[in-house]
């Protein structure tokens, strides 16, 4: 095949990157609205706090345990295939939310969703990649994380609007959204992208995906608590059964990894220099930015009453700073070294955590926490590339796309851990400071404990932040990369 052609004519590579960026679209503004409606659904579906918290851990869950599973699959299958099976079944998943009677049905439609975004999320880049030649393909992936940055922002803050003009029911809107998404996606892949041809040889590594679902549905049960009478709390006897169970199946899991034929996650990666401790940082990094934008806007809209609209803006600085500043920080960590950049961005992400934690009773939205969030935002842009330069350099070219997977199966694992893990913080604290049993972050909820319970759960993420920062000045690379 001569290098300026693929198995995609290039009349009809526009729908393929239309459609890798709507896919991309519905995944990225699933995941944030979510958060900002978890109020509405749990007034709508008269939710304990456990029960919303696996709202969010069901489609985390699987989107963690399956993903690097979902991305093999592409190879294995054909991208293109595997990419409309993701779409099919994430809208489909959709519709079940949409329709959901109750807290357990839309977990479970939850979970579908988040098997469905494991083979989708994947494809989108890998059918850019394969689709275009070397010489487009910069410029495609280009626009590609360009049009996702709009959406990123664009997103949450129209969900934010129709969450505050409706009742609690409204949040049934943000699912239905996808079914047209989705469907323009299949029609243009079914009907206007011809089919690539699977990679010979290799099959998919079930038992590792299987084992690591068990092993993190494990540990994020045992800190979610066993049930919405606890509140977001669990006993210890609970944690130590449950999550010490999940270590144990991890431990199964890292066994079979050294063994299998086909490894999901190729554990050699992680005795190259810088690897483990970049995956370190993404692990505390993506871990405190889970909690804080779950947890945040959960409290601002149900405690403070604070319109939907008004706090989806905390998403806003992300991509306002990510988008531009990434290019430019990639490029001076090329010269400088990732840790000098990444150290610097962690350290302004745990003063805004601390300065956040801080101010909450002066209950400020304009004045202190969105500023707060600001500076989260500008650290994180700081962070994001030359992370990714430091995973993506610590390996050889060979292992890249092994690498990439793997730390970005480890941001989502974070994420579900950090949801799972400090509901029971906030509950804890949220008690001990007069709350009523089982009520952090219900509507009408005890103001001056909510904050407590809520400032508990920023410290922590400030204080992982700060853990982060240390080890990125002491583990990562100082000084331009050897030739």
């Amino acid at each position: 095949m001569p290098s300026d052609q693929t198995f995609c004519p290039a009349p009809r590579r526009k729908f393929v990157l239309f459609s890798a960026i709507l896919a991309s679209a519905m995944g990225f503004i699933d995941g944030s609205v979510v958060s900002i409606a978890i109020p509405a659904i749990r007034t709508d579906l008269s939710a304990s706090l456990v029960e919303v918290q696996w709202i969010n851990n069901a489609y985390m869950l699987a989107l963690s345990a399956l993903i690097l599973v979902g991305g093999a699959a592409g190879d294995r299958f054909g991208v293109v295939r595997v990419f409309i099976w993701g779409i099919g079944l994430f809208v489909a998943a959709s519709l079940l939310c949409a329709v959901a009677p109750g807290a357990d049905s839309l977990i479970i439609a939850r979970g579908l969703q988040g098997i469905g975004a494991a083979i989708m999320v994947p494809g989108s880049l890998a059918l850019i990649s394969k689709s275009y030649p070397r010489a487009e393909r910069g410029k495609a992936i280009g626009i590609w994380a360009a049009a996702s940055a709009i959406t990123t922002a664009a997103g949450p803050i129209i969900g934010g609007i129709l969450l505050s003009i409706g009742d609690a029911s409204i949040w049934r809107v943000i699912f239905f959204i996808n079914l047209p998404l989705g469907a323009l996606c299949l029609w243009m892949l079914i009907t206007r992208v011809p089919r690539d041809t699977p990679r010979a040889g290799g099959r998919l590594d079930w038992p590792g995906a299987i084992l690591a679902t068990l092993a993190l549905g494990a540990v994020a049960w045992g800190f979610t608590g066993a049930g919405g009478e606890h509140g977001g709390g669990a006993t210890f006897a609970h944690i130590a059964l449950w999550a010490g169970g999940g270590l144990a199946i991890l431990l199964a899991f890292i066994w079979w990894e050294t063994r299998a034929p086909h490894p999901m996650m190729p554990l050699h990666l992680f005795a190259m220099p810088g690897f483990g401790a970049a995956n370190l940082v993404t692990f505390a990094v993506y871990f405190a930015l889970a909690a804080t934008m779950f947890y945040v806007p959960m409290i601002l809209i149900a405690v403070w009453e604070i319109p939907e609209w008004q706090v989806t803006l905390l998403f806003v600085p992300l991509t306002l700073f990510i988008a531009p500043l990434s290019g430019p920080v990639g490029a001076l960590a090329d010269r400088i070294g990732t840790a000098p950049p990444i150290g610097l961005g962690c350290f302004c992400v745990a003063c805004a955590y601390a300065s956040l934690a801080l101010g909450l009773d002066w209950m400020q939205f304009w004045g202190h926490v969105l500023p707060s969030m600001g500076l989260m935002g500008f650290g994180m842009a700081l962070i994001v590339a030359p992370l990714s330069a430091a995973v993506m350099g610590a390996v050889e070219d060979q292992d890249s796309g092994a690498a990439s997977g793997v730390n970005n199966a480890i941001s989502r694992v974070a994420g579900l851990i950090a949801v799972a893990a400090m509901g029971g913080v906030g509950a804890t604290l949220f008690v001990n400071a007069g709350g009523t049993q089982g009520a952090f972050g219900e509507a009408g909820a005890n103001l001056a404990a909510s904050n407590a319970g809520l400032a508990g759960i920023v410290w922590v993420t400030a204080a992982l932040s700060a853990i982060a920062a240390a080890i990125a000045l002491t583990r990562l690379r100082w000084g331009p990369a050897a030739p």
